[in-house]
């Protein structure tokens, strides 16, 4: 899956789309990775001495990735929605990453009942793990509540 099939299937744009490519897919796992750059804006204060990926930004990639796989498997049933982070669980960091890496991700579901599931998912680096965790997500059109006013009902 190449960057503009990866655009129809997550909402996320620059500076947050954080997968460049699908390499492997089914029902069950995925493989996809983000080539990071020294051009990432986030490298300008974290940190200009020894520049290294944000954790919450390598969880966030990690967590991009998973959301293909829940596209994958609930197919033409998620067209619309969006796969929500609900949790993060066993999150551990294992090595930094670094400009010039290639965070590659493995994911792999746990589970799917409805719109809800959870994930296993890994990052590597030259096939060193970097990180990893259970993510818990939501699948839905929105996270507004019932009756909250929508963007274009705001300040009316």
């Amino acid at each position: 899956m190449d960057i503009m099939e990866i655009m129809k299937t997550l909402r996320h744009r620059y500076p947050f789309l954080m997968v460049d490519r699908i390499v492997e897919y089914s029902e069950n796992h995925v493989v996809g990775y983000k080539n990071v750059t020294i051009n990432e804006p986030f490298f300008q204060g974290h940190f200009p001495e020894e520049p290294v990926m944000p954790g919450v930004l390598v969880l966030e990639s990690m967590g991009q990735v998973a959301s293909i796989l829940v596209a994958v498997r609930l197919g033409e049933k998620q067209e619309g929605m969006i796969a929500f982070l609900a949790g993060v669980d066993k999150a551990r960091f294992r090595k930094p990453v670094r400009p010039g890496d290639r965070l590659v991700t493995k994911a792999e579901l746990i589970r799917l009942r409805g719109f809800a599931g959870k994930a296993r998912v890994t990052g590597y680096v030259d096939d060193a793990v970097v990180a990893e965790g259970e993510f818990t997500f939501i699948v839905g059109a929105t996270l507004k509540k019932e009756g909250e006013p929508g963007e274009e009902e705001a300040g009316e």
